[in-house]
C-alpha cells in the first residue's frame, strides 16, 4: 500500500510541476487571475471597457486587440488562445486586450456581429479593417486551427504600428491618405 501511495503522490506532483511550467507567466511574476479574463488569459491585464482600452492605448501606444465572443461560445477557440504561450505573451507585453460581449461601435463591426470576433485598433482609434482571418465571409472571425494565423495578425498589427509612428516621425506634413475613422478626429 505505500509503495502505491508514493507512486500516486509522484504522479500527482509531476502533474503539478508539468501544468506550472507549461503555463505562460509574465516577466513581472504570478498575477492574480481576473474576472475580466472570462478564461481567455487569466494572467493577462484586461481593460475593463473600450473607454478604458482605448486610452491605455493611447497612453503606452500600444495596438488593442477586442476579442468579441458569448459566454457559451467557442470553447475550442479560448482553450487554444490561452493556453498558447507565444500568443499570450505577446499579447502581455505588446497589446491592450478586451473582450467583450456586445458593442453598440459599429466601427468595431466591419462586415456584422457575429461572435467570435477579433478586431484591431491602433492607438490613434484606427480600426484595422486590414488585419483579417482567413474566412471570406467572418473576416474577424478565427478558429482553434488559426492560432498561426492570429499570431500573423498580432505581429502585423504591431509592425503597422511601429511604421506609423515612423512616418509621423519622418514625414510630420506628409499628405499620405488616412482612413476616413482616422481623418475625422485629425
Amino acid at each position: 500500500m505505500t509503495r502505491a501511495a508514493a507512486s500516486l503522490v509522484l504522479v500527482l506532483v509531476l502533474v503539478a510541476l508539468s501544468s506550472t511550467f507549461t503555463k505562460y507567466v509574465p516577466k513581472s511574476g504570478q498575477r492574480i487571475p481576473q474576472s475580466l479574463s472570462r478564461g481567455w488569459g487569466d494572467q493577462l491585464n484586461w481593460a475593463q471597457t473600450y473607454e478604458e482600452a482605448l486610452s491605455l492605448s493611447r497612453s503606452t501606444n500600444k495596438p488593442l486587440m477586442v476579442l468579441f465572443h458569448l459566454e457559451d461560445c467557442s470553447q475550442s477557440l479560448k482553450r487554444a488562445l490561452a493556453h498558447d504561450d507565444e500568443i499570450q505573451r505577446i499579447l502581455d507585453e505588446d497589446f491592450v486586450v478586451l473582450n467583450v460581449m456586445e458593442t453598440a461601435d459599429k466601427n468595431l463591426s466591419p462586415d456584422g456581429k457575429y461572435v467570435p470576433r477579433i478586431v484591431f485598433v491602433d492607438p490613434s482609434t484606427t480600426v484595422r479593417d486590414d488585419i483579417v482571418g482567413v474566412y471570406p465571409n467572418r473576416l474577424y472571425t478565427y478558429e482553434s486551427k488559426d492560432m498561426n494565423v492570429l499570431l500573423d495578425n498580432m505581429k502585423k498589427a504591431k509592425k503597422l504600428l511601429k511604421f506609423s509612428a515612423m512616418s509621423r516621425r519622418t514625414t510630420p506634413t506628409s499628405t499620405h491618405s488616412l482612413p476616413e475613422s482616422t481623418a475625422a478626429e485629425v
